[in-house]
């Protein structure tokens, strides 16, 4: 087992991690890769890559999917469950020795009472957010887990060759077709493409269509995200960014291309912001998980398939770091 993890799989040392995080990606932006993107072929990989966990089987949401997919273990083994070593004992089974795990947040709001409330004879409360911190192993560093088995189509009929165009018929976003280019324009709530013959393949059209989704979901009636930004402007690169993240956390469930070219401007953006703000990527994972969740409501059979937070909330936001006793 892992010397740095307690034996309930939390992370012992006190570190901080909105700083580690942050470095992580930007070593893998400055190195040329984008660690949302999949950077492997789903069709040798043995099925879904989307992160669960081992135990509960539910999906890990914002920041922990980018966490653990730059682990090299849901896509070299097929197999995309973790979970703690707790978990994993209470199981039966066994974390095997010298294996290093991955580190990932949840998040949850502690209620406690507020001491600078007015002394009025009535209870004042607050609530607190907490960041924890975990250590999980992937399903092949794990002795004794049962063997992975990917869904068949029939068990997870939202990766069926039309499941993007079921999306956006199903989101009532008004599409306009013609030009050369593929955008949401906010000023008229509407989204354009090229014809369908400007594109590689079915599958690069409803990649840049789920794109262009994920921008339509952040309207003031939707999830209200700041949408005025210009090209070049920092609220338009975090924009940019927040789609980026969420269409390939889409694509991800959906099986489709997650290799979206971005104009060489927003990532050295995206360096820029990321190296003077460490929250910065948490926000973005937060609002990309919130419009990926959107999108993928509108697939009836993923709606109806069990998906939510892991234990307790992804960490995202802007909330502070608050060590786990």
């Amino acid at each position: 087992m892992n010397n740095n993890i307690k034996s309930n799989g939390r992370a012992s040392a006190r570190r901080d991690h909105y700083q580690d995080v942050t470095d992580r990606i930007v070593a893998a932006l400055e190195a040329g890769t984008a660690p949302w993107r999949r950077p492997w072929d789903p069709e040798k990989s043995g099925g879904p890559l989307s992160p669960i966990n081992a135990v509960t089987g539910r999906r890990y949401h914002g920041i922990n999917v980018l966490l653990l997919g730059m682990s090299q273990f849901s896509f070299a083994s097929g197999d995309p469950r973790y979970c703690s070593y707790k978990q994993a004992k209470a199981r039966g089974w066994q974390v095997r020795a010298g294996e290093k795990g991955t580190t990932v947040f949840f998040y949850k709001q502690l209620r406690v009472e507020d001491r600078d409330a007015p002394a009025d004879g009535e209870e004042h409360t607050r609530n607190i957010p907490l960041l924890r911190a975990y250590t999980v192993f992937n399903g092949s560093q794990i002795d004794g887990i049962p063997e992975f088995v990917a869904p068949t189509i029939e068990e997870a009929p939202w990766r069926r060759f039309d499941a993007a165009d079921v999306i956006l018929r199903n989101s009532g976003a008004v599409v306009r077709i013609g030009g050369d280019q593929a955008f949401y324009s906010p000023s008229t709530d509407h989204i354009q493409f090229p014809p369908e013959s400007a594109f590689r393949s079915p599958q690069g059209l409803a990649a840049v269509q789920i794109h262009e989704l994920t921008h339509w979901t952040g309207a003031e009636k939707r999830l209200k995200r700041d949408l005025t930004g210009r090209f070049g402007s920092a609220k338009y690169a975090f924009e940019e960014l927040v789609a980026d993240i969420a269409s390939c956390l889409v694509n991800t469930e959906l099986g489709l291309p997650t290799d979206i070219e971005n104009h060489a401007s927003y990532v050295a953006f995206w360096l820029q912001r990321l190296k003077t703000d460490k929250r910065e990527i948490f926000r973005a994972a937060a609002a990309a998980q919130k419009a990926a969740d959107y999108c993928l409501a509108f697939h009836p059979d993923f709606a109806e398939s069990e998906f939510g937070s892991d234990e307790e909330e992804s960490a995202g936001g802007d909330a502070p770091l608050v060590e786990a006793a």
